[in-house]
């Protein structure tokens, strides 16, 4: 979990859990996979925690080449993936 996901979890709970309207998102399976904040909470975020944007465009300059290389490299070897769930139930099984 990044910093800023950590920070956005720990503000929403101590601070905004019974006044928030967050929005969960879920997968098909029904996993949260997301949280929505409304544009307006967003900015009283913002506004009370100054530089909580900066954590999320703070982001190294070896691993943003790092994640471009790994998207190319994906998408010009698709055929070497694995999908997500099966591996991990591959591994779970001791393949």
């Amino acid at each position: 979990m990044t910093i800023f996901v950590y920070l956005i979890e720990l503000l929403l709970f101590i601070d905004y859990k019974k006044i928030m309207s967050l929005q969960y998102i879920s997968d098909n399976k029904g996993q949260t996979t997301g949280v929505f904040i409304p544009i307006e909470e967003w900015n009283n975020l913002k506004n009370k925690f100054k530089g909580i944007e900066a954590e999320e465009l703070d982001i190294p300059s070896w691993q943003l080449a790092e994640l471009d290389k790994r998207v190319t490299n994906f998408r010009n070897n698709q055929t070497q993936t694995l999908d997500f769930n099966q591996a991990i139930e591959d591994i779970e099984n001791g393949l």
